[in-house]
């Protein structure tokens, strides 16, 4: 797996029917998101498909057992909001032969539009920036409060008052909002703050005790 996720370009492993089973960081950070938040993700709700009888080729390929390599044409919208297109290399691979074979599949970029205006600047106080940071690479409140220094009502804090603000109604929902904001650098592992972003005071409330 360590070596999978060091290959530079972007790769992912999918079920038969396209559900990301495994992908590396490069293809993650199409997405501005970290490989295990694409994992479980229909690999054609990502990159949309330019003539769907590529796909039903691939599908009907697949159903048969063929091995063999087939490209389909896609487009996406990638992190920085750049509108991209590309295609889709697949290669069904298995160890049992009886079986329906994964799909290896490479993205190659082939063209690119201008990038969507960057989003404004969001302050956050620095303990929210890092408890989220923190929070994208699965610590748990508990361990967020460790690496922090602060208490677990103080974590919970600082993340209702994010929630809030932000509308999120989970905390998934709260750092892709982190990384759509630009808050939490794309393409990066570990979760890290960007380091253009200014740092802010405390925020309102009683954050000394927090």
């Amino acid at each position: 797996m360590v070596l999978f996720d060091r290959v530079p370009m972007p790769v992912a492993v999918c079920d038969p029917y396209g559900i990301v089973r495994i992908v590396n960081a490069a293809l993650a950070a199409e997405w501005g998101t970290t490989p295990g938040r694409l994992k479980g993700r229909d690999l054609l709700e990502l990159f949309a498909p330019r003539d769907g009888a590529q796909v039903d080729r691939i599908a009907e390929a697949v159903k048969l057992r063929r091995r063999s390599r087939y490209t389909v044409a896609v487009t996406w919208r990638a992190a920085d909001g750049a509108g991209r297109s590309g295609e889709l290399t697949v290669d069904p691979v298995s160890e049992t032969p009886n079986a329906l074979p994964d799909l290896l599949v490479m993205l190659r970029v082939t063209g690119e539009s201008a990038p969507r205006p960057a989003p404004a600047p969001v302050a956050l106080h620095p303990n929210e920036e890092r408890i989220l940071a923190l929070l994208a690479a699965g610590a748990t409140t508990a361990g967020a409060a460790r690496e922090t220094g602060l208490t677990t009502d103080g974590v919970t804090y600082h993340l209702r008052r994010l929630s809030q603000r932000w509308g999120a109604s989970n905390r998934t929902e709260l750092i892709a909002r982190a990384y759509a904001l630009g808050i939490l650098e794309p393409g990066v592992w570990p979760p890290q703050v960007r380091s253009s972003r200014p740092g802010t005071g405390a925020p309102e409330g009683n954050p000394a005790a927090m």
